[in-house]
């Protein structure tokens, strides 16, 4: 029959035009679709990546310029006290409300731009410091004050031995005196509260004296022997005064001083009574380290203790962790003719025993009621103090 005589095209044939046409346009589809998410995706990253610097960026000074630098600027950064947008190494962005602010036109005055997350004034609710609490077990605690019956036997012989100390400067001038504690004891009580309130605030733990951490220097690194060109010592009487502070201290007869807020200087140390001239004030204390690790430290408290000949053992004390009512007492501006005026407290390194220790000692009698003040550029002349009050 001739039916048969031309077969049919094998089925097979469909299938092999199939897999040779639409399955390699298939094959490129899917891949066009993949390159194309791929760019869509590095695409959203690449516009996401300065979004997260520029708010980083915010804790840190703007990338400006000042009219001395290089005259290069944004007109949109200026600072909201001054309405100045010059000295952009200087000029604070605020983490809330991106408004900018000099570091120098802020009350109180910020020495250096801080780490992490800063607010502007407008921003910050809190106004005044939360004042500790007049309790005379929660002062007694946080100061750690010995509780024993010895403290009231020994008051008499403590107020006999300062008298004897206050008669021997008429023989020695450059003696030193121990300062005279409040004696009402409710009047003490308000004056260490002003204290804790202070140090609360500030996060910092109370401490009387050279505190020596893992990690940082050894109390055998603070060698007065390796002081440049030599440290004074203290005379023995002296060490005695000295001393004779830190035990009445103890015993919570703290210095005659009360720690206020000036929303302008921030916190501020002023006398509660009468304070002759070479009187101790305080000892200048913290966390003692290396200044070799301290170098990009922002803190703007530290204080030098040893300037070695080899600067890699220069030391220096650290108040931000753990400090007393030193911390607090405000510095001269080294650039107004009216800041050597308010000077009314020395910074003095000396060597205690073989140990250097810094104390902050009055340079001249000192009224009630004034505040306290002393020179920070008293050695290497580098703390900026242009636009202190």
């Amino acid at each position: 029959m001739a039916r048969n005589r031309f077969p049919a095209k094998p089925k097979t044939s469909a299938r092999k035009y199939l897999t040779l046409v639409f399955l390699p346009l298939l094959l490129l589809f899917i891949y066009l679709f993949i390159y194309i998410s791929v760019l869509c995706l590095c695409s959203s990253m690449a516009v996401a990546k300065p979004t997260t610097m520029v708010l980083r960026r915010r804790t840190r000074a703007p990338r400006r310029y000042s009219e001395d630098e290089d005259g290069l600027g944004c007109d949109d950064v200026y600072c909201e006290r001054c309405g100045s947008g010059d000295f952009g190494s200087k000029l604070l962005l605020c983490d809330k409300c991106d408004k900018g602010y000099h570091l120098f036109c802020l009350r109180p005055i910020l020495v250096s731009v801080p780490k992490g997350s800063w607010f502007c004034p407008s921003c910050t609710n809190i106004k005044q410091p939360q004042l500790f609490p007049l309790v005379q077990t929660k002062i007694v605690d946080f100061f750690r004050i010995r509780r024993s019956s010895e403290s009231m036997e020994n008051q008499s012989n403590i107020k006999k031995r300062k008298r004897a100390c206050s008669l021997a400067v008429s023989k020695r001038k450059r003696k030193l005196l121990a300062y005279n504690p409040t004696e009402d004891p409710q009047r003490r009580l308000e004056q260490m509260a002003s204290l804790a309130t202070a140090l609360k605030a500030s996060g910092t733990e109370y401490s009387d004296g050279l505190t020596y951490r893992p990690g940082m220097a050894l109390r055998s690194a603070n060698c007065a022997a390796l002081e440049k060109g030599g440290m004074q010592i203290l005379p023995k009487e002296d060490i005695e005064t000295l001393n004779l502070c830190k035990k009445m201290m103890e015993k919570g007869e703290c210095p005659p001083l009360m720690v206020v807020f000036d929303p302008v200087e921030g916190f501020t140390v002023q006398a509660d009574r009468y304070i002759k001239d070479l009187t101790i004030i305080t000892e200048y204390v913290g966390d003692v380290d290396y200044l070799k690790n301290r170098e990009n430290d922002d803190g703007d408290s530290m204080m030098t203790l040893l300037h070695a000949s080899n600067p890699s053992k220069s030391l220096v004390i650290c108040p931000d962790k753990r400090s007393n009512i030193a911390r607090f007492v405000n510095g001269i501006n080294n650039f107004s003719p009216d800041g050597r005026k308010k000077q009314n407290v020395k910074c003095v390194r000396y060597d205690v025993n073989g140990e250097c220790r810094v104390l902050l000692i009055a340079n001249r009698d000192i009224r009630k009621g004034e505040r306290l003040y002393y020179d920070y550029n008293g050695y290497e002349h580098e703390y900026p103090t242009e636009h202190f009050v």
